[in-house]
């Protein structure tokens, strides 16, 4: 197997931020993939980035459950829907022109760097919590698949308000219980892509293993920098927006 020093260290960096921030590095992966890696083919690098992700979210998660955070059955039930909208996503993904689909990737994360700059708001008071309606929770979780296949990402930034909004659990509980659905997207949408032959495995092996290091110093340092949250989000956001517009730029004009 071919050892990838850019692999491995892409790995660490999305790994890092994910253990820092707790959300928004994934996406980074496939413009990581692409531009620093160098894969050629960008249903290559979504596939691959989607199992790394995947095995990032379900180390992740170890640690809410090991604190008790994990509400198990509206996570189960919003993963287990999610994954038919995951296989549709990842299905007509790999139908759509690389480079459209990377314009349209780019788009996407120029969203996300837009609604990281919002401050995060706490989850609604479970005691003044109104029903929700039956439907809410399986349609939220079959639309949050679908973008997570179609693009190839964790989907975090959808699937927390999501859940929020689906069952009115607080933020906390909610990033938990969404890292049980973006293990099981990221399965999903990586066995679909592997069905196709669009997985690089000495690749996606090199890039877990960077992101399970850099997630421990991720983790082991927010911990020091926790009142500086805030700031970080906002860093991660200005470089989400930046990479947007490179990616958009190459996919438009390149």
């Amino acid at each position: 197997m071919d050892f990838s020093i850019a692999a491995l260290a892409s790995g660490t960096l999305v790994g890092f931020v994910l253990g820092l921030v707790g959300g928004g590095g994934s996406i980074l992966a496939t413009p990581l993939l692409l531009y620093v890696v160098g894969v050629a083919s960008p249903h290559i690098a979504i596939g691959t980035g989607a199992l790394a992700v995947a095995a990032s979210a379900s180390l992740n998660v170890a640690g809410y459950v090991r604190r008790g955070l994990v509400r198990w059955r509206p996570a189960l039930t919003f993963a287990t829907i999610g994954v038919a909208g995951a296989l549709a996503g990842s299905s007509l993904g790999k139908l759509v022109d690389g480079d459209q689909l990377l314009l349209a990737f780019g788009l996407l994360m120029a969203a996300v760097g837009v609604l990281m700059l919002r401050p995060r708001r706490p989850g609604p008071d479970p005691a003044v919590v109104k029903a929700r309606p039956s439907w809410l929770l399986p349609l939220l979780a079959v639309l949050s698949g679908l973008a997570s296949g179609f693009f190839g990402i964790g989907g975090g930034f959808l699937i927390v308000p999501a859940l929020g909004l689906a069952t009115g659990m607080p933020l906390i509980e909610a990033i938990a219980a969404s890292l049980v659905s973006v293990t099981a997207f990221g399965l999903a949408t990586s066995a679909n892509y592997a069905l196709s032959g669009l997985i690089d495995w000495p690749i996606a092996g090199q890039f877990i293993v960077g992101g399970f290091l850099g997630g421990l110093g991720g983790t082991w340092l927010a911990t020091y920098l926790s009142r500086f949250r805030r700031p970080l989000n906002l860093i991660l956001a200005g470089v989400i927006l930046a990479a947007a517009g490179y990616v958009t730029y190459r996919a438009a004009y390149l």
